[in-house]
């Protein structure tokens, strides 16, 4: 039998979904790890896993991110033909691998055949497109979170194959997805409520906190020009107990840029680079 005090969150976390449906159930600062001042080190993101020493987005890139002391690993989810969730960024096979071809045309055997690692080098020739379920395994081997994009329009039914997954590994306290597409967004609340949500824009609308709110989001993943122009938004968003997260940053001009904005988040393509960057600029204590 549960004791008191669990039945007790247990019941307000219905509630909540219940009386909010669009409302995520965590929160932004026990995801984070709390939400920055301005100068406080932002945590890192290895974008597409750590990308400085191997292939995006294959094992040993995502296992190299995972082995490292950075907080987040970020990678790309899509669905091959026969339904079965895999990690690439672009729609086609053609930029980083040895195949031509939409992914959601090809089978996963049709995708594992392809060399996904000599475009980078020949030392990663027999690297492959890794299916969700492999990431998963060595997720749960960590202590790390992730950070994971589902590219293009998601069903419910489709959020739902990728939801299990993580709910099979029991890594579902170390997972948020991040979207651009609105009704994916929303799918994911309906899917997943418990799930940590990201917004994934470009540019910032002129309300971030609304914005955010409506989808249930904890955060919205942005551009730096975005922030140039509404340099507001950070404060706005930490009232609201929202996050703010940027990408792709890869120079020390931007990470300093980002970090005197309290920014939260940054997804880079040099996360070994950023961690010392950001140990060697950390405040006295």
């Amino acid at each position: 039998m549960l004791p008191a005090a669990s039945v007790a969150l247990v019941l307000a976390l219905v509630l909540v979904i219940i009386l909010d449906p669009g409302r995520s159930a965590v929160q932004a600062s026990s995801v984070f790890g709390g939400l920055r001042a301005a100068g406080e080190p932002a945590f890192i993101a290895g974008h597409r896993g750590d990308r400085a020493g191997a292939p995006e987005n294959t094992l040993p890139a995502l296992q190299a991110a995972l082995d490292s002391s950075m907080d987040f690993v970020e990678t790309d989810l899509q669905l091959s033909a026969d339904g079965v969730p895999v990690l690439i960024h672009d729609l086609t096979v053609d930029r980083t691998t040895d195949g031509s071809g939409s992914v959601a045309d090809l089978t996963l055997a049709q995708l594992q055949a392809l060399d996904a690692g000599t475009w980078y080098s020949t030392d990663f020739a027999d690297a492959r497109i890794p299916t969700f379920a492999s990431f998963l395994e060595i997720l749960d081997e960590s202590d790390k979170k992730a950070l994971l994009e589902l590219k293009g329009f998601w069903t419910a039914d489709e959020v739902r194959l990728v939801t299990d997954l993580v709910h099979d590994y029991w890594v579902q306290d170390r997972v948020t997805f991040a979207s651009v597409d609105f009704t994916t967004l929303d799918n994911i609340g309906e899917v997943g409520p418990t799930f940590g949500r990201a917004i994934i824009r470009r540019d910032l609308p002129k309300d971030p906190v609304g914005l955010a709110t409506h989808f249930g989001a904890i955060a919205i993943i942005t551009t730096p020009r975005s922030l140039e122009e509404n340099p507001d938004a950070v404060e706005e968003m930490h009232r609201a107990g929202l996050g703010l997260i940027v990408y792709t940053l890869n120079t020390e001009r931007r990470w300093s840029d980002a970090v005197a904005l309290g920014i939260d988040g940054i997804v880079t393509d040099r996360p070994s680079l950023l961690d010392e960057w950001l140990a060697a600029t950390a405040p006295e204590t």
